[in-house]
C-alpha cells in the first residue's frame, strides 16, 4: 500500500499518511480549503484568518458566517486533519500550521481543483 511521506522530516520523526488518511481529509471541501490555503504560507497562521478566508471563498463573508466556519474548524476539521498528521492546530493559541512539506498535498489539491497549489 503506498503511503505519503513527508521528505523533510527525519526516520523516526516520519508519520506516513496513509491512501485513505489523504481521501478523508479530502473528502470535505472546507478541509480542501484549509489545505490550500495552509499550503501558501510559511508558517503559522492565526484561527481566524483561515476562517475569514473560507467565509470570503463560500461567498458568505458575514460575521455569523464567519463564527460557523471558525466553530466548524475548532471542532471538526481541524482535528481530523490534525489526527492525520497533515497540519499542527494548537487550540490555546488558536494558530494553524501545515505540518507536512506543501509537496506532499500540492498533487491532492490539484485533484481536487486548487490549481495554485
Amino acid at each position: 500500500m503506498p503511503k505519503t511521506r513527508d521528505p523533510n522530516q527525519s526516520d523516526e520523526d516520519r508519520h506516513e499518511i496513509t491512501p485513505t488518511q489523504l481521501f478523508t481529509a479530502f473528502s470535505h471541501e472546507r478541509r480542501q480549503q484549509t489545505l490550500a490555503y495552509l499550503a501558501q504560507k510559511p508558517a503559522a497562521i492565526a484561527l481566524g484568518d483561515l476562517a475569514e478566508y473560507i467565509a470570503i471563498k463560500e461567498e458568505r463573508p458575514s460575521y455569523e458566517w464567519y463564527e460557523r466556519v471558525l466553530t466548524e474548524l475548532a471542532h471538526s476539521h481541524l482535528p481530523h486533519l490534525q489526527d492525520a498528521g497533515l497540519v499542527h492546530y494548537d487550540a490555546a493559541d488558536e494558530t494553524v500550521e501545515l505540518a507536512v512539506d506543501r509537496r506532499v498535498v500540492a498533487p491532492y489539491l490539484r485533484l481536487a481543483g486548487y490549481d495554485d497549489a
